[in-house]
């Protein structure tokens, strides 16, 4: 069975697309966490990061840089995320990039109270 995005790619489900090519696709999240937040993915099934090919991954670097000019948020700031896994969060097991900017972002990780204590 195809996973959202995969859905997505084919057409089957609607998106608000940013930016799109023959290899990735960008499109805004419809749950946001920030002002800007869209979600970038290789047309091509990956299940996360630690099985994209480093080739294309070059290319896809390339294409999440033309995102953030499109969006205006290249020279003000943004964050790219990509969550790897159960344990890194991930939800949908495609590849997926979240780029969040618009704002001042803040850091929400409060598990450690002194960074220092984790080294």
């Amino acid at each position: 069975m195809n996973c959202i995005f995969e859905k997505i790619v084919a057409g089957e489900i609607p998106s608000n697309k940013v930016l799109e090519n023959d290899k990735f696709l960008a499109f805004h999240d419809i749950n946001p966490k920030a002002p800007v937040h869209i979600l970038i993915i290789p047309k091509q099934h990956y299940a996360n990061f630690q099985e994209m090919d480093p080739a294309l991954m070059g290319e896809m670097t390339k294409f999440i840089q033309e995102v953030a000019i499109t969006l205006g948020v290249d020279k003000s700031g943004y964050r790219l995320v990509t969550n790897c896994g159960e344990n890194g969060g991930q939800e949908v097991m495609h590849l997926h990039f979240h780029l969040l900017g618009g704002t001042m972002l803040k850091w929400t990780d409060n598990h450690a109270a002194n960074t220092k204590d984790n080294f």
